[in-house]
């Protein structure tokens, strides 16, 4: 709910044991050696979670000569600096940069790719919350009889009772907001948990001095009732940068650990994959994963390429070939040369690709942030000047006292908190009963400015099940020896034959599968083939744009078998609907030219790419981005994870790969696309609420501000009014459940813009 510099995670911090810095050494021996004397160290720093550390930490490497550069990943808590091998002639002591960002109170270690801190502290902070809310029941419940005109001993007996209770609350609870107020202070800065801190401690301090007095009022159950509002803002906004983070770290554990390396002499021994050099040969059976980016000089095979390009058929590769890391290894074994060490190999690249384009969304976030950090001074001004003015007025220390800690209270910031989280959260709930996932709160806000969606072609358009579409026109007979050749091979294309045909054929001879070529069958009619036409003919033939597969005998043509994928259930009609609802569509694919150029034909998408890159699709989404335009991205593979972090905003499908599912904002459960205009209607209509949330806080601040400056609200009365204002904010984010469910395509119909224009046509 508050933006601290060291957060929630600072107990984390206090709670581990003190972890020496690393040395000279380790951070010379870990930084990459870049162009023009430069180096690149990646330093993990547990405590950053919003914009204010990202500014404390720049503003701290700034002062070193050394540093030329520095970039903060919020998500993976990664600091990449860029540094001087040497300034003025004195080589540099790398442990300084680390040095420098430990001053400012955070933790420092080395980087290792796919590290997470596990669910410890979210654990902590619903164990927080239900305590807070456990004892904020049990005092209302006192305090409902000393205001039903309870006799002075019961009323001094419920305020002791309330005491006892309220205070290893404060204790327990209130430990993230102490640790971190504390934190701040310590090293000189402050935060908005050190005006948070300081109006529980003061509030439950005053209610003490009253009970010890026998003063009527106390405020026992305010002051554990603003904890405990303040607990759930925290907890959900610890929940949503937690999901953020499993994209990357579900990458690195995609990526292979390690290759069996070929020496000279044939020996062979197991590396792990940080120590394969460019240059030595690695031998791939089987079944596994190409470890580093190589070119293939023993062997061919077919590769699962998906993680390059999104198609689900396979890749065919010979010798001569390059191979990417990552891509399994279907159906030979590969001797292959590493051409890159594995910190420049494809899955790496992917992974810095997804860490480039979130830092930028994070930078985005910094303007809010930065205006946060103002409130902390402004709250203690406010409140320093309501105890100096009224001790100018009156001289009564102690009504002076409860009228700043009236002001502390009222100005905590959990209506403007709740304001967006809480229709997040309903928004959620509706959006999963209509089987769509968020991943990310902020991701509703994206989705309602859209205005460009761009589709991957396979297993997002399209199921990534081929499908045999001429079968009735093949003479049974035929298609049957088609199916007994087929029935020894599991590429996409021949189980595709194998479940069209009626009954398969069996084939009496040698029966081998090729890999990267078809299946042959040395039988006494003759060579059966199927597969690629220049496998079984000898003639490369004319792209189309369906794929084919051909059966041939002793060279001769027998039939061509053609297959499209089948559209996703919904497609056509979800596109019909975005267009209608005013955005422009086009798709972005790693197939070829004539295969996408047939399906946008189908779906009546005039804008389309064809035979790109993951790094081609991010350049694509921000070519539209430079343009003005908002992308929501569409896709499933491990090649469109890049671009589903570089858009505005992006959904994959729940059958989409681990990392496309992670990195995507929304997941959709259902085979139909209707998901996507679904979500964005509903995405709109919490946009509208969230401001509205926004208007009612401010408004609330501008009428409850004044009345505790001028004494008229007490220490309770502010927590109370800190509260309503807090169910004012939750009830009028309920609208969106209790709305009626419009259907997307009931949209108001406007002009669709000229989006789309950075991308161009590739027709």
């Amino acid at each position: 709910m508050s933006c601290c510099a060291a957060g929630a995670e600072t107990v984390l911090e206090i709670e581990r044991s003190a972890q020496g810095l690393p040395s000279s050494e380790e951070l010379w021996l870990t930084s990459r050696a870049l162009d023009g004397g430069l180096r690149q160290t990646d330093l993990s720093v547990p405590g950053i979670h919003c914009g204010a550390c990202i500014t404390t930490i720049e503003a701290a490497l700034k002062t070193r000569p050394e540093v030329e550069r520095a970039r903060i990943n919020l998500s993976s808590r990664r600091v990449s600096i860029v540094w001087k091998e040497d300034v003025a002639g004195q080589r540099t002591d790398p442990r300084e940069l680390a040095r420098a960002i430990r001053e400012r109170g955070y933790e420092t270690h080395l980087f290792a790719p796919g590290e997470e801190e596990g669910d410890t502290l979210l654990k902590q902070l619903v164990r927080a919350v239900a305590v807070a809310g456990f004892a904020s029941t049990n005092i209302m419940l006192l305090s409902v009889s000393v205001w039903s005109g309870a006799d002075a001993a019961t009323r001094d007996l419920f305020h002791w009772i309330s005491a006892l209770i309220a205070a290893p609350t404060l204790i327990y609870a209130g430990r993230f907001f102490y640790a971190s107020a504390w934190n701040a202070l310590k090293h000189g800065r402050t935060n908005m948990d050190v005006p948070i801190a300081l109006a529980i401690t003061l509030s439950y301090g005053i209610s003490l001095y009253e009970t010890i007095t026998h003063g009527t009022h106390a405020w026992f159950d305010g002051t554990v009732m603003l904890l405990f509002f303040l607990l759930i803002g925290r907890t959900l906004d610890h929940m949503m940068r937690g999901r953020a983070r499993s994209a990357i770290s579900s990458l690195a554990r995609l990526s292979p650990r390690g290759a069996m390396v070929v020496d000279t002499d044939g020996s062979r021994e197991y590396r792990p994959v940080d120590e394969i050099k460019p240059g030595e040969r690695l031998a791939i059976a089987a079944g596994e994963r190409i470890s580093v980016d190589g070119r293939i000089l023993v062997g061919s095979s077919d590769l699962d390429r998906s993680i390059v390009n999104g198609e689900s058929a396979p890749s065919p590769v010979h010798v001569g070939d390059t191979v990417e890391a990552g891509p399994p290894n279907l159906t030979g074994p590969l001797t292959i040369e590493a051409t890159a060490p594995a910190r420049d190999s494809l899955p790496a690249a992917i992974m810095g690709l997804m860490e480039a384009a979130e830092g930028g969304r994070a930078r985005y976030r910094r303007i809010a942030d930065r205006a946060a950090q103002y409130y902390s001074p402004a709250v203690h001004l406010l409140a320093f000047l309501s105890f100096v003015g009224w001790m100018f007025v009156d001289g009564d220390f102690h009504h002076a006292m409860l009228v700043a800690v009236a002001v502390l209270i009222i100005t905590c910031p959990c209506a403007l908190g709740l304001a967006v989280p809480v229709v997040q959260v309903i928004a959620a709930g509706r959006l999963f009963q209509n089987g769509v996932m968020v991943k990310d709160g902020s991701a509703m806000e994206r989705l309602a400015e859209i205005d460009t969606v761009l589709f991957d072609k396979t297993g997002t358009l399209t199921s990534g099940e081929p499908r045999l579409v001429n079968g009735a026109e093949i003479k049974p007979n035929v298609l049957a020896k088609a199916a007994g050749l087929a029935v020894h091979s599991r590429h996409p294309l021949a189980i595709a034959i194998h479940d069209a045909a009626a009954i398969a054929s069996v084939l009496a001879g040698d029966i081998r599968e090729i890999p990267g070529a078809g299946i042959e069958a040395v039988t006494a009619d003759g060579v059966y083939r199927l597969g690629s036409r220049a496998f079984a003919c000898g003639d490369a033939g004319e792209a189309s744009g369906q794929s084919e597969a051909i059966l041939s005998l002793d060279g001769r043509e027998l039939a061509c078998f053609r297959f499209e994928d089948r559209l996703r259930p919904l497609a056509h009609e979800s596109v019909e609907s975005l267009t209608r609802m005013g955005f422009a569509t086009g798709i972005l694919s790693g197939d070829r030219e004539p295969v996408v150029a047939a399906l946008a034909g189908r779906l009546g998408i005039t804008r389309w790419r064809s035979e790109l890159s993951p790094r081609g699709k991010v350049d694509e989404c921000a070519a539209a981005a430079e343009g003005g335009h908002r992308v929501l991205m569409v896709g499933d593979g491990i090649n469109d994870a890049p671009a589903l972090r570089a858009a505005h905003v992006s959904m994959a499908p729940a059958t989409a790969a681990d990392v496309g599912r992670q990195a995507a904002d929304f997941v959709f459960l259902h085979q139909g696309l209707s998901a996507v205009p679904m979500a964005i209607d509903t995405s709109r209509r919490a946009g509208r609420l969230i401001r509205q949330n926004f208007a009612l806080a401010i408004g609330y601040n501008v009428i409850a501000v004044p009345i505790a400056i001028m004494g008229y609200a007490t220490p309770l009365i502010a927590a109370v009014a800190m509260s309503t204002s807090s169910v004012i904010v939750v009830a009028n984010a309920l609208r969106l459940r209790a709305g009626n469910r419009k259907a997307a395509t009931a949209m108001a119909e406007r002009q669709a813009p000229t989006a789309l224009d950075a991308i161009g046509s590739a027709s």
